[in-house]
């Protein structure tokens, strides 16, 4: 595929991206720098701008958060309002992801210069239009679930300090996020900044008596500890992403995608998958119970971000094991305290390229959604049809080398079509996604020849190419008109080696 890379970026970049087939490579990590605790010192501390203190943050460090409680979470803002009253300036910003709640802060920490840099999964809502407009001078960086903990472990993200939420910790900094008023499941992402980060701060809203078990962050790796009154709102983990669809175009889509998986070669006693958030997905796991029911076939494990659904599977004995790096709703995180066989695991585990084996290498099937697909099967989910900035790449990148990488998307969406001749932002490409599933039909990519002789004799789902899909979309709702962007960068995308895959230009305000 041909992007168009400017040469100042490419200049910043050792490799652009060549193959989803990734080597095996010797790579050398990072270690951080420890400042003991003896039996005479104390790690709870009474405010968090004592915590700042403390950790000696100054200009040009680098801070770190994790998402879980996603728009839920109250330690995002209340961190930064301490660290903008501070007068710290030229941070760099290295979230797991950023979610809509974060955003005010975040705009009012740029402009005034607190915040210079931003590495992140995603980024939507008023954050998003405000990068996409120019509103910051250097680009964000944008990387994968397991792109990031590679980075973190080479050292190309270094964090100075990271404030890490926590429902629970001991006084210790023993903490996990299964017990207290905020659970919300697994730790996944901030184990690896606990374990990288030079300084390493708990926020909790409920401290408890040492030992905390169990422990997902381990006190060898905590230097200070906050107590304040909340940390988030765990009700609004979904925030609607778990809602069950009567949409009768998704619960179509969801239909078949569970006929692909069914009549896959991949639909067998022990198989595993993962399924993301949303109607559609949701529906899938729904269909895909009944026919692991009447086929008498269990999975091995699920992997991911877990919903609820994805639990209930476990619980019914359909799933012998979860593998849980995020939970996407509260039922899915009260599951972690309940089941044995939910295990939490970091990111790196998850889906980092660069150790000895992650679990996305033994997935067989995953089902993920797209804002774009183009006619080469690239998919886009971070750039709306207006070239804003409204996504996250999340895991999907990492989860796409799946055996079977199944794609459910609308044709159209309103007048905006889904199924287009080339993406607006390439985020995973085509060379790891098997099949493009639609509420008409499906698309199998050609160089799955195999599933195509398969699909080709089930006449009951209907097969086009990729190109009939575009050229179907097109007859739909027209050619859009082509977006205008300035010549200047505003965001970097990585692929889940580190390499340069694509960027996005700033918003060029239109003209006819």
């Amino acid at each position: 595929m041909s992007r168009e890379l400017p040469k100042d970026i490419l200049k910043k970049y050792e490799t652009t991206f060549s193959t989803v087939e990734l080597p095996s490579v010797e790579v050398n990590r990072v270690a951080p720098k420890v400042t003991t605790v003896t039996n005479k010192m104390e790690k709870v501390l009474p405010t968090i701008k004592e915590a700042v203190e403390k950790t000696g943050l100054k200009d040009g460090m680098t801070i770190s958060f994790h998402h879980h409680l996603r728009e839920g979470d109250f330690v995002f803002n209340q961190v930064m309002a301490v660290i903008k009253e501070m007068g710290i300036k030229d941070l760099t910003l290295a979230p797991s992801s950023l979610t809509n709640v974060m955003n005010e802060m975040v705009i009012e920490c740029i402009k005034a210069g607190i915040v210079s840099h931003i590495t992140s999964s995603g980024m939507r809502g008023s954050l998003g239009e405000f990068i996409s407009r120019g509103g910051m001078e250097n680009p964000v960086i944008l990387r994968s679930h397991g792109n990031r903990p590679r980075a973190i472990e080479s050292g190309e993200i270094k964090i100075d300090v990271a404030f890490l939420g926590v429902p629970t910790t001991d006084n210790y900094g023993n903490a996990n996020a299964v017990y207290g008023k905020s659970v919300f499941g697994s730790l996944g992402y901030a184990k690896v900044d606990a374990q990288y980060a030079d300084k390493v701060v708990l926020i909790t809203d409920n401290l408890v008596p040492y030992p905390n078990t169990p422990i997902s962050i381990p006190q060898t790796q905590v230097d200070y500890i906050v107590e304040v009154d909340a940390i988030g709102n765990p009700d609004k983990i979904g925030a609607g992403a778990t809602r069950f669809t009567k949409d009768p175009k998704e619960l179509k889509i969801a239909e078949t995608v569970k006929d692909v998986i069914v009549n896959s070669p991949y639909f067998k006693e022990g198989f595993s998958f993962q399924t993301g958030t949303g109607g559609a997905a949701l529906a899938v796991t729904r269909y895909l119970k009944e026919e692991m029911k009447a086929k008498d076939i269990k999975a091995s494990f699920a992997l991911g971000g877990i919903t609820k659904p994805t639990v209930e599977l476990l619980e019914e004995g359909l799933v012998a094991k979860v593998l849980d790096v995020q939970d996407f709703d509260k039922g899915a995180a009260e599951g972690m305290a309940q089941f044995e066989n939910q295990q939490e695991i970091d990111a790196s585990f998850y889906a980092g390229p660069h150790n000895k084996g992650a679990v996305v290498n033994q997935l067989d099937v995953v089902i993920l959604s797209a804002l774009e697909i183009d006619t080469q099967f690239n998919v886009n989910v971070m750039t709306g049809s207006d070239g804003v900035l409204r996504g996250a790449i999340g895991g999907h990148q990492d989860a796409a080398t799946a055996k079977l990488t199944i794609i459910s998307a609308p044709l159209v969406r309103g007048r905006i079509p889904t199924v287009v001749k080339d993406v607006t932002t390439l985020i995973t490409p085509g060379s790891s996604i098997d099949v493009l599933v639609t509420e008409i039909g499906i698309a199998i990519n050609p160089l799955r020849q195999d599933l195509v002789d398969i699909f080709k004799n089930i006449k009951r789902i209907p097969v086009f190419t990729i190109e009939e899909l575009q050229q179907r979309a097109e007859k739909i709702v027209g050619v859009p008109e082509p977006l205008q962007f300035t010549n200047r960068v505003v965001a970097c995308i990585e692929y889940r080696d580190g390499s340069l895959l694509d960027v996005v230009k700033e918003i060029k305000p239109y003209k006819e």
